[in-house]
């Protein structure tokens, strides 16, 4: 059974959902999965794991959110380089460019990304929460 974290930020409630329903696809797939916020995890969890998805909403001018995303995420930085991986996140305007960095920042530090990044806008519909759950069974791979 793979073991597999869904570690988010969420604002508004969006991307928490969207993290829920990829733990229940990668649950629903077989595997054994944790969730957690952003301010519950760091760098030094990433070895527990076989694969993680990494959620977060597009924020200011299409960045990642600053105060406790950011700083855990700069903590799994350096653990990056083959570590299997998703990224997901909910938006409100712009065309994802801030996923589309953080893929590119993700893939030149060595991760491998298991599927296309997931943006939703605003709340997921029922087709958002089915892709969600395409992306838990990449990390359940």
């Amino acid at each position: 059974m793979k073991k597999a974290a869904v570690v988010y930020w969420s604002g508004t409630g969006n991307t928490e959902a969207m993290a829920k329903a990829i733990a229940e696809g990668a649950k629903d797939n077989g595997a054994e999965v944790d969730i957690f916020t952003a301010s519950e995890f760091n760098g030094d969890k990433m070895d527990e794991y076989e694969a993680i998805a990494f959620g977060c909403p597009a924020m200011g001018a299409e960045e990642l959110e600053e105060s406790e995303f950011q700083p855990m995420f700069d903590t799994c930085k350096p653990k990056l380089s083959g570590k299997n991986i998703a990224l997901f996140g909910s938006y409100d305007w712009g065309d994802g460019e801030w996923l589309r960095l953080w893929e590119a920042d993700c893939r030149d530090s060595g991760a491998v990304i298991l599927c296309d990044s997931l943006a939703v806008n605003n709340t997921p519909d029922d087709d958002g929460i089915e892709q969600c759950k395409v992306v838990g069974r990449a990390i359940s791979q």
